[in-house]
């Protein structure tokens, strides 16, 4: 039987984080996955440039029933830390959006940086290779049945992911064991995802697909001691099944079945203030007037969904019918039906309850030596490189304390 001081089994962004960390403190490692190919949501992510973290991470860009969790490993191992060893690497790279980092040329870069860190701690690989079954030994430490022979381990980490983008790997794995040690879960739904809507009441908005443009979203409560709200001003994507679009995965992790999102499609602009302001001087139609600031073909949809005639003038309309126009722009609320789902999703928001775990270590309070992080975890980042910076800084944590 093989023997290692840590086995840590996922070589996705936290596991391969992990290993390297702790086998450059000189613990022997394997580190185990079941795809043929290694990584595959590091080498998608970005649009193949990965935007491996954002400048601004801290603890508000994430969610999570323990919010305070997610503290002490981020304050740890920072953006600034990241940076540090990509550019030890010589990659390439810039800030695209808001805090954004992405690498110049493309992800690979970022996978063999961190086959390299693990080649430094001589990390060893099984891959692929199944773990079918994973049990605490009667002397200490674990055991695991793989398909490529069993290995005996002092310490286990958990680095699986969540359940989203299945065609590339993704299992309930790490939800599996955490359920056989007894450790408690958050219920996994999807997060960062496409939000859909019933095909009837979404009808008058199927030929707008394809539209895009920035807007103001929000949706949950604001109020009391622990609000539950989200709100982002990013970019919208009209689809035929509903919305998509940075706003719109934003705003998917905040939102929960049955509640409306409310959007702010001109939000530099106070819409019925401004049109009954112009009603004296402006002799144009309606749909000409709302196409300054919304693309034609929105304008006319979005006309025609509230029950405006396309020709209608702005000076003939009363004010009571502009506020209302402006209330249906400027305050537009629908209800989603559901989002496209785990396939669609680029992570999982919920897993094992942090408070299962130490903050520290992220080890299970109650299973000495076993250990959780990364997507598997309760702690779910924004859109724009936060949920890379958590894989970073959590795979640290772990690998500092294994």
């Amino acid at each position: 039987m093989a023997k290692f001081d840590v086995a840590v089994i996922g070589a996705g962004a936290a596991g391969m984080m992990c290993a390297a960390t702790a086998a450059q403190r000189g613990k022997r490692v394997v580190l185990i996955d079941h795809a043929t190919k290694l990584a595959e949501k590091i080498r998608i992510s970005g649009g193949g440039r990965c935007n491996f973290t954002n400048i601004n991470a801290g603890p508000a860009n994430f969610l999570s029933e323990n919010p305070h969790f997610c503290k002490s490993a981020l304050s740890r191992y920072t953006a600034a830390d990241f940076v540090a060893l990509v550019k030890r690497h010589r990659i390439g790279y810039h800030e695209k959006h808001r805090g954004q980092l992405f690498c110049d040329d493309s992800a690979e870069q970022i996978i063999d940086m961190l086959k390299d860190e693990c080649a430094a701690g001589d990390v060893h690989w099984r891959m692929p290779c199944k773990v079918s079954s994973l049990a605490q030994a009667d002397e200490g430490g674990f055991l695991l049945q793989t398909d490529t022979g069993d290995i005996e381990a002092d310490s286990v980490v958990i680095a699986t992911g969540g359940l989203s983008i299945a065609k590339i790997g993704a299992t309930d794995f790490g939800y599996r064991i955490a359920e056989q040690f007894e450790l408690r879960m958050v219920e996994p739904r999807p997060a960062l995802v496409p939000l859909t809507f019933d095909p009837q009441q979404w009808a008058p908005f199927v030929e707008m697909s394809g539209i895009a443009l920035e807007v103001d979203v929000e949706t949950g409560s604001f109020k009391g001691r622990n609000p539950t709200g989200g709100r982002f001003r990013e970019d919208l994507l009209f689809t035929h099944r509903g919305l998509s679009g940075p706003a719109i995965l934003q705003i998917s992790s905040y939102w929960t079945p049955g509640t409306p999102i409310v959007i702010n499609l001109i939000p530099e602009l106070d819409l019925a203030a401004t049109l009954i302001e112009g009603k004296g001087t402006i002799k144009k139609q309606l749909g000409n007037v709302l196409s300054q600031w919304l693309p034609a073909r929105l304008a006319e949809g979005l006309l025609l969904a509230h029950g405006f005639a396309l020709d209608a003038r702005l000076a003939d309309l009363p004010d009571a019918q502009l506020r209302k126009l402006g209330a249906a722009i400027n305050q537009w609320t629908i209800t989603p039906n559901g989002s496209e789902g785990y396939k669609k999703a680029e992570v999982t928001r919920g897993g094992v309850d942090t408070r299962e775990l130490s903050q520290q270590s992220m080890m299970a309070n109650k299973v000495p030596g076993l250990y959780f992080i990364g997507e598997a975890v309760d702690v779910t980042g924004w859109l724009g490189g936060y949920n890379f910076q958590w894989a970073w800084a959590s795979g640290v944590a772990a690998g500092q304390a294994v």
